[in-house]
């Protein structure tokens, strides 16, 4: 299911990059409304870095919450198999999300940094 998935995602972003390189460049002919406002601007001025804020955002935000769940799963699986350490195993899953909620949030910074800065 996860390769239908990425096959998905790719054939999509294969599209929309098609879309952007199949527009007519601008001549130098006399300015018309429709010349001066194309309709398709994905990889021109701005376009390409908010796309990429986005994809990188979602990818960064998905990891976090994989990592995050992961760790819960594991902790929960740990406590069921030795009730008797529960408290240590419970206090090491709640650093290790918080590590990773850091790092997220640290890299969502970054990728606003890179919206704000264009």
């Amino acid at each position: 299911m996860k390769k239908v998935w990425c096959l998905l995602a790719m054939m999509v972003l294969l599209h929309v990059a098609s879309l952007a390189w199949a527009q007519d460049t601008p001549t130098t002919a006399p300015a018309t409304e429709e010349s001066e406002h194309p309709k398709f601007l994905l990889l021109q001025d701005k376009g390409a870095t908010f796309l990429g804020v986005a994809l990188g955002t979602g990818l960064i935000v998905l990891g976090g919450a994989a990592g995050i769940g992961r760790i819960g799963a594991s902790a929960t699986e740990s406590m069921a198999r030795q009730p008797e350490a529960s408290g240590s195993i419970n206090g090491m899953a709640l650093i290790t999300a918080a590590m990773i909620e850091g790092s997220v949030l640290f890299a969502i910074v970054v990728c606003l940094l890179a919206v704000f800065k264009a």
